[in-house]
C-alpha cells in the first residue's frame, strides 16, 4: 500500500521540482531587467524549489532500495546531475554575487530541464 503512495508521490512531486524550478529561473531571469521582481519571495521560492530536488531524489533512493523499484536507464542520473548543479548554485551565490539572477535564472532552468528529462526517460519505458 505505502510502495503505491510513494511512487505517486514521486511521479506527483516531479511536477513541483520541473514547474517550480522553470519558473524561479523565469522569475529570476526577469528580476534582471524588472528589479521590482527582486523580493525576498524570489528567494524563498527558490529555496523551496531547490529543497524539492534533494525530496524527489530521496523518494527515488527510497523506492529502490527499500522496494526493489527497477532503475529506469538514465532515470536517476538525471537526478543526481539536479543534486550536483544546486551544489553548485549554492556553492558560487558569494563569488557570482555580481551576477546572482544569471547565475540562479539559468541554473533554475537547467533544473526544470534535467526534470523534464527524467520524466521523459520514465515515460518512455512505460
Amino acid at each position: 500500500m505505502i510502495v503505491g503512495s510513494v511512487t505517486s508521490f514521486h511521479a506527483a512531486w516531479a511536477w513541483i521540482v520541473i514547474i517550480g524550478n522553470a519558473l524561479a529561473g523565469i522569475w529570476t531571469l526577469l528580476a534582471i531587467r524588472y528589479p521590482a521582481l527582486r523580493t525576498r519571495a524570489l528567494w524563498w521560492f527558490t529555496i523551496f524549489v531547490q529543497g524539492a530536488i534533494y525530496v524527489q531524489v530521496l523518494t527515488g533512493i527510497y523506492l529502490v532500495a527499500s522496494e526493489h523499484k527497477k532503475m529506469i536507464a538514465f532515470h536517476p542520473f538525471y537526478g543526481f546531475v539536479a543534486i550536483i548543479a544546486s551544489g553548485f548554485l549554492f556553492a558560487y551565490r558569494d563569488s557570482m554575487r555580481h551576477r546572482l539572477y544569471w547565475l540562479y535564472g539559468i541554473g533554475g532552468l537547467f533544473v526544470s530541464g534535467l526534470g523534464i528529462r527524467a520524466y521523459l526517460v520514465a515515460q518512455s519505458f512505460h
